[in-house]
């Protein structure tokens, strides 16, 4: 899950009535890259970042490690300022350009994480599950159901919440399969990863992007194939390593609760205001998601009416299934992840204001070129979580077209496919696969996930047109 922000900044020191720019002019960087402070800041951030990596290992919660790299690296960027003679303003407007990036993404992704736990709350993925479990598949027709499920869910919801239900089914009817259910797992961890590469609300990394202004919404889904290519090709492969053998019959039904399917519509509603009021109105899209976040917040009200009512006639302190507090689900949501962002994005911002992101960008984009650069930046991705690949990306700001941003867009989201530990939804299910999904059973499918994320780039050369030579 697998959740940038968007507009255009007018002047450094106004607030913007959209999303800022996620970059300064470059008058406004530090530029002290040798000096020995600046080189602390950035083992901070190394530390904290291999701290990251290391969550499943000495279960430290990602975010604790960056949110204090943050405080540390900028706490060095103030003291060096002053010796460098930088006035508390212009420090004060660099931390609050940082500021306005996360508050935006935050409300944005608060209000889809919160309409998730909703669905979720009224059973709406858990009756998905009981109906698939119910149908009778074979386990080669069960790889294809989740792969498909993964790859059309993940562009509305996200990959971790999409990869966690397609997961549950997995665990559900695989049973003692550890071949089947290693399969199917790395299976919708990339169909997953590939599915939320052609939608604005698919990956954090997609949104990002969108918000940021380097693309327009509509031009997202010219990636539908190259997805859908990146997801096929591995697919196709490991099928045949996939048995054909009927798994035990499982008797587990679930019904959505009353309100479910209206939350779903609700959802959906939501996702076109906020598109709506950034394509017709100019607005910034997390005012179309907070605006349906009342709408959810109005329904809920008098679904609970109902449901108050008809609980007069059960004796008092029963507990009455009808009842859906939003401001639950509001404190159900991935706090983790969203203060983790914070993190990531204070440190990098950090980072970027002492100049470092600009000498990257002018090694590597003008140095090797913006094609093979963001080809790498894929398969870094694999590694280093996209979210910081990608914000440090639209800090450099580099002078790409709309094809050019559209293949970081591919490349940094299916690029965590190729390892386990290169998205969220690869992590996740690692975690409640109990032991059948590990780093090294997703390690010997890396080749055919190679291929496909080969395929995916030349299938976007090839059918959105640049020459990749």
């Amino acid at each position: 899950m697998k959740i940038g922000c968007r507009a255009r900044f007018a002047s450094a020191g106004t607030l913007a009535i959209s999303f800022p720019q996620i970059t300064w002019a470059a008058d406004d960087l530090l530029r002290v890259t040798t000096h020995p402070v600046a080189w602390a800041c950035v083992v901070i951030f190394v530390i904290a970042y291999i701290a990251v990596m290391a969550e499943e290992k000495i279960h430290l919660r990602k975010s604790k490690p960056v949110i204090l790299a943050a405080g540390l690296i900028w706490a060095l960027i103030a003291w060096l300022a002053k010796e460098q003679g930088v006035s508390h303003n212009d420090l004060s407007r660099a931390v609050m350009h940082d500021l306005e990036e996360y508050a935006a993404m935050f409300l944005f992704l608060l209000v889809a994480m919160t309409y998730i736990n909703a669905m979720e709350e009224r059973h709406v993925f858990a009756s998905l599950r009981s109906w698939l479990v119910q149908k009778g598949f074979n386990f080669r027709q069960l790889f294809w159901v989740t792969g498909i499920l993964a790859f059309f869910i993940s562009p509305v919801a996200d990959n971790l919440t999409t990869a966690l239900l397609m997961g549950a089914v997995i665990m559900a009817v695989g049973q003692k399969d550890v071949r089947f259910i290693s399969l199917a797992m790395v299976n919708v961890v990339v169909a997953s990863n590939a599915g939320g590469a052609f939608s604005p609300f698919g990956d954090i990394t997609t949104l990002m992007v969108w918000q940021a202004g380097k693309v327009e919404f509509a031009q997202f889904f010219v990636l539908f194939i190259p997805s859908v290519v990146n997801f096929l090709l591995p697919a196709m492969i490991m099928s045949a390593f996939v048995s054909t053998g009927q798994p035990l019959p499982i008797k587990d039904q679930v019904a959505i609760r009353p309100g479910g399917l209206m939350i779903c519509a609700l959802f959906l509603l939501t996702i076109f205001i906020a598109v709506s009021f950034e394509h017709f109105l100019g607005l910034p899209p997390f005012m179309g998601m907070m605006t349906g976040l009342a709408l959810l917040m109005f329904y809920t009200y008098f679904l609970n009416l109902q449901g108050l009512t008809s609980s007069k006639r059960f004796p008092s302190g029963m507990h009455n299934y009808e009842n859906l507090d939003v401001f639950q689900r509001v404190a159900r949501a991935e706090w983790d992840t969203l203060l983790f962002f914070f993190g990531v994005i204070f440190s990098v911002g950090g980072l970027r204001y002492l100049g470092y992101l600009e000498v990257v960008s002018e090694l590597m984009y003008d140095g090797i070129g913006m094609s093979w650069t963001n080809i790498a930046a894929g398969v870094i991705s694999a590694i280093v979580d996209n979210i910081p690949v990608m914000f440090a990306i639209l800090g450099m700001n580099p002078q790409m077209d709309t094809f050019q941003w559209l293949l970081i867009t591919l490349t940094a989201g299916v690029g965590g496919s190729l390892l386990s530990v290169g998205s969220a939804a690869g992590v996740a299910l690692m975690g409640t696969s109990k032991g059948h999904y590990t780093f090294l059973s997703h390690l010997r499918w890396s080749w055919v996930i190679a291929l496909g994320y080969i395929a995916s780039i030349l299938a976007h050369f090839l059918l959105n047109g640049e020459p990749l030579i």
